[in-house]
């Protein structure tokens, strides 16, 4: 399957990157286009209707604002669309793309080292889409929503947790840094703690409660360490960072 891509930023680069074939690009800013296509082989079309053309599955990779403009440009052209657009639901697409079968997707960052997660809504005119899901299915895992409104809770935890787990590797080292660690040593010991433990934990079911069981001695160092982040507010944090990327989504 042949895909096309119109916007050719950072989370079309990951995506690209992540499925590893060669794709048709185009982007209004220059060289975006040209960068991405440069990493992973393909053309770069000049319009979003040559691209909607020469392309089995169209992925809108634009801005969000620029939907009207581009869906006249490929009206009639696309048959399958893949929507990765921020804020926008399948029912808006499907709007301005009558004849499109829409799949949306929301991929994270480590889509591009296989590692990402996609959370997926289906629009109401997909059939067949097995081929679409096996080739998005390469770069993580996909989760399918009960229903699109999810999407916004959704972005918080995958979307945005990439960001959120950098923030927490960020501080770990520093307080590491802080008590004498070499700079490289503490970050591979922080980044390498936390690929392990993430591990354990998709083994476990993501078994949080026996994780920290495992780890943690009636009284000891463990148990001081996680007693002094519930006292700083670290889930209390969390829920509020969750909370603002909600309400941010739905204004």
């Amino acid at each position: 399957m042949k895909l096309g891509f119109i916007g050719a930023g950072n989370m079309a680069t990951a995506l690209a990157r992540g499925i590893g074939e060669p794709v048709i690009a185009t982007d209004k800013v220059a060289g975006k286009a040209e960068a991405l296509v440069e990493q992973v082989g393909g053309e770069v079309l000049e319009s979003a209707a040559e691209v909607a053309g020469a392309s089995d599955a169209v992925v809108l990779a634009h801005k969000p604002a620029q939907l009207t403009e581009v869906a006249h440009e490929i009206a009639g052209q696309a048959d399958i669309v893949v929507s990765i657009l921020g804020g926008v639901p399948t029912k808006a697409v499907e709007a301005a793309l009558p004849g499109a079968a829409v799949h949306r997707f929301l991929p994270n960052i480590p889509v591009e080292v296989h590692q990402g997660v996609l959370c997926y809504a289906q629009g109401s005119r997909t059939n067949g889409s097995e081929e679409l899901l096996e080739l998005f299915g390469r770069v993580g895992t996909i989760v399918r929503l009960p229903k699109e409104e999810l999407i916004e809770p959704a972005m918080a935890l995958m979307s945005c947790g990439p960001a959120f787990m950098a923030l927490v590797a960020e501080a770990l080292i520093d307080a590491g840094v802080l008590h004498g660690l070499d700079p490289a040593d503490a970050a591979t010991m922080v980044v390498e703690t936390m690929a392990g433990s993430a591990a354990v934990l998709r083994e476990t079911g993501a078994d949080t409660r026996g994780l920290r069981t495992r780890v943690t001695s009636p009284g000891g160092s463990t148990a001081r360490g996680l007693a002094a982040l519930e006292q700083a507010g670290l889930r209390a944090g969390f829920e509020d960072a969750v909370t603002a990327v909600v309400e941010f989504t739905r204004r």
